[in-house]
């Protein structure tokens, strides 16, 4: 036996200039220029291997027949290809060509090859750069399989019937392919029934037990993959028997099911929906309440306070008409510094025992905010499936908006020092109650205007106050109940859809 394990004959040069090495080397040549034409190896990309078939070899043992690495492929001929051994040595090395040609380099997807050849035996491994599997990848990039079922192309893939779900996983892509051997040898043990990773913004591998096989399944992915981006184009989920409109399916009381279609917009209240109710009444009201003193008495004279203070002398007025219980009268400027200071953190404490919802309290206490947030004394909190949810409504092209009683100050803050970092990156923009109180219809009538949707159903608001769900739905908005730790019961028979988290949505 030779030092590799294969048998003498071979590695012989008899054997690498005879008709089974160079059938496959023409089989391969052949297919590059039919797979160029299908925008599979385009620029150079991709590559084709297929091992020797000779019936007097065990299938363990062929050779292997590469493609070249940054050949055009429509223009390849066979002392282009390269031949390896069953482990993957390189036993010839096609000749150098003169320039422009680069000099010969083995397919950087050599490694990758090598482990389908390995661990699923295959006769024939294609990697494609086609467009479709490339983009199909993207349809949801936070999603670690493409699923489909009831397409009649399912039945070209190996083990699969019509009524069978194709799934194929999804491996993130990296700088250089080599790097992706060990994702894709795990996904390979992961899914023993797939003969096919997708790399998420690259391409495809597929292989099969033949290279007839191979291309066959190369086919029936590539026209599955168009056909799911085709149906997703409209409003079409793929992944479903029936195929009908993209939309999920949750139960409701009494077994009853509602469906939310595609949206193009979320609006996102935050306590008890983004955010733990705990988080805003044991952290940000006690941190606002104690600090409210020590920020007038610092900001007193900057434009931004002198405004806070007009806006709580005008609130107070109407509190002392209105009889409002705890509110005392705020002096004149004539009175001096801390008699003005002493009157507003009075009616200031009284309003955040309150919870009053209102502009003016709101406004300062965004500010009182910001500068716990600057100097990290305070750090915003956020369920943990919020993120991966804005970052894939985000990338799916809908525009996640919050509509909070706290001020757009505070809102910006909030998700802007989280513990899971900047999320701000994710959301187009933020309301307050200057568009109205969150439990009047009217409120979500001016927002579904201002988000310029063709119609409110297009909008899909989040909250965990009942009243303000039948506001929102009132308004023709989309509604959805979310059902957090802390939050208060619903009513009975409340008829809303309810999650415990946004990635049911």
């Amino acid at each position: 036996m030779a030092a590799n394990g294969l048998k003498p004959a071979l590695t012989s040069q008899a054997y690498l200039d005879g008709s089974h090495v160079q059938q496959t080397k023409s089989l391969i040549t052949e297919l590059c220029r039919l797979f160029y034409t299908l925008g599979w190896v385009s620029g150079t990309g991709g590559s084709i291997t297929a091992k020797v078939h000779d019936d007097s070899v065990p299938k363990s043992d062929q050779l292997i027949i590469m493609s070249p690495s940054g050949v055009q492929k429509e223009r390849m001929v066979e002392e282009d290809m390269y031949v390896l051994s069953s482990s993957g040595d390189i036993l010839f090395t096609p000749s150098p060509k003169p320039y422009p040609n680069k000099a010969p380099k083995c397919s950087d997807c050599a490694p990758l090859f090598i482990k389908a050849y390995h661990k699923r035996n295959a006769g024939a491994v294609i990697h494609s750069h086609g467009m479709e599997s490339c983009l199909v990848t993207m349809l949801d990039p936070l999603a670690k399989e493409f699923r489909i079922t009831h397409m009649e192309m399912i039945k070209g893939i190996q083990g699969h019937g019509y009524y069978d779900e194709l799934v194929v996983p999804i491996i993130e892509n990296t700088a250089h392919e080599r790097e992706l051997t060990e994702a894709l040898a795990a996904a390979i043990d992961a899914y023993p029934k797939t003969t096919a990773v997708l790399v998420r913004n690259h391409g495809v591998y597929i292989w099969g037990d033949s290279w007839i096989s191979a291309k066959t399944q190369a086919e029936c992915y590539h026209y599955l993959f168009d056909a799911a981006i085709k149906m997703h184009q409209f409003g079409v989920d793929w992944s479903t028997p029936s195929h009908g409109p993209i939309q999920s399916s949750k139960p409701l009381l009494g077994g009853q099911t509602t469906k939310t279609p595609f949206k193009r917009c979320v609006v996102l209240d935050i306590e008890g929906t983004t955010t733990p109710i705990s988080f805003v009444t044991d952290v940000l009201f006690p941190y606002a309440r104690d600090n409210v003193r020590m920020h007038l008495e610092e900001t007193y004279d900057t434009d931004i306070t002198k405004d806070d203070i007009q806006l709580l002398r005008s609130q107070v007025k109407d509190d002392l008409q209105n009889g409002v219980t705890g509110t005392v009268p705020i002096p004149s400027d004539e009175a001096g510094k801390q008699e003005v200071i002493a009157a507003l953190v009075a009616n200031v404490e009284e309003m955040i025992k309150s919870d009053r919802k209102i502009t003016s309290l709101k406004q300062l206490q965004g500010h009182i905010w910001r500068t716990g947030f600057e100097k990290s004394e305070l750090k915003g909190v956020v369920f943990d499936d919020v993120p991966a949810a804005l970052e894939k409504w985000h990338a799916s092209g809908i525009k996640v908006y919050i509509y909070s009683s706290g001020s757009r100050l505070a809102q910006r803050l909030l998700f802007g020092y989280t513990d899971h970092g900047d999320l701000r990156k994710y959301l187009c923009g933020f309301f307050d109650t200057t568009v109205g109180n969150k439990k009047e219809t009217k409120s979500y009538v001016e927002i579904s205007e201002s988000l310029g949707v063709h119609k409110p159903s297009e909008i899909l608001f989040i909250t965990d106050i009942f009243q303000e769900a039948v506001a929102a739905q009132a308004a023709g908005l989309e509604v959805v109940i979310s059902v957090r730790p802390g939050n208060g019961p619903l009513p009975e028979n409340h008829g809303f859809r309810t999650i415990k988290s946004f990635l049911e949505v």
